[in-house]
């Protein structure tokens, strides 16, 4: 069931979706800089090509280094399977990995961590979709990932790795060889790129009508109701 945290368990609840993600990861924070002991948790996992991390941030629309960092940004492009997002308007925070989610004031910011008075609410899953959060009825948890789902796909795509697999034995199964990557971000951020590792992102129209389930990645219908 959905359960209130603060303080320090806040922040050790916060590390343990970052350490247990191994299918997906979430952050959504308006502002990105990571504490060193985050750092180090995902150290460890940046050769995990089938961990999908998902980053959306906002404000500072003048200066969006203000909000993610070219340091930052140099620690998270390196992963295999990322993308990051930017939504100007964003003020909500949002963590969470296939099996636990927190909703939480506080920011990804190390400060924030540190200094100031924060709380969130923990929800958590024993398996990827069966959810054993209750509140008033209704499951917070799937309440909020149906929202953030929609908040994801609404938010402008400024880098992207994809993983790329070749088929081995006979098909049966696949060899991960290199991600493709997409970048709007570098420039933004002041950082000079090689042409040949720059793809320019393809304008899409948005389909507000329906999303990709951060859990499990298939596409699902968007009922705001």
């Amino acid at each position: 069931m959905a359960e209130f945290v603060k303080g320090n368990q806040l922040n050790a609840e916060l590390e343990k979706i970052f350490d247990r993600a191994e299918e997906q990861l979430v952050i959504i924070s308006p502002f990105i800089k990571l504490h060193s002991r985050f750092v180090d948790v995902l150290k460890s996992k940046k050769s995990n090509h089938k961990l999908k991390i998902t980053v959306v941030f906002g404000k500072n629309e003048d200066n969006i280094s203000k909000s993610l960092s070219k340091d930052e940004f140099d620690f998270l492009k390196d992963f295999p399977n990322i993308e990051i997002k930017y939504e100007p308007r964003l003020h909500a925070k949002y963590y969470a990995n296939e099996s636990a989610a927190l909703l939480s004031s506080m920011n990804l910011y190390d400060f924030s961590q540190n200094n100031n008075i924060e709380f969130g609410i923990l929800t958590k899953a024993t398996l990827v979709g069966a959810l054993t959060g209750n509140l008033l009825g209704d499951s917070i948890d799937k309440e909020a990932f149906n929202y953030f789902d929609q908040v994801i796909n609404n938010s402008k795509t400024l880098f992207q790795k994809t993983p790329c697999y070749e088929k081995t034995n006979l098909g049966l199964s696949k060899r991960y060889t290199h991600s493709n990557e997409l970048d709007e971000l570098s420039g933004q951020l002041g950082i000079k790129v090689s042409t040949s590792k720059t793809s320019k992102l393809m304008k899409t129209t948005r389909d507000t009508n329906t999303g990709y389930c951060i859990r499990t990645g298939d596409k699902i219908s968007f009922n705001p109701d």
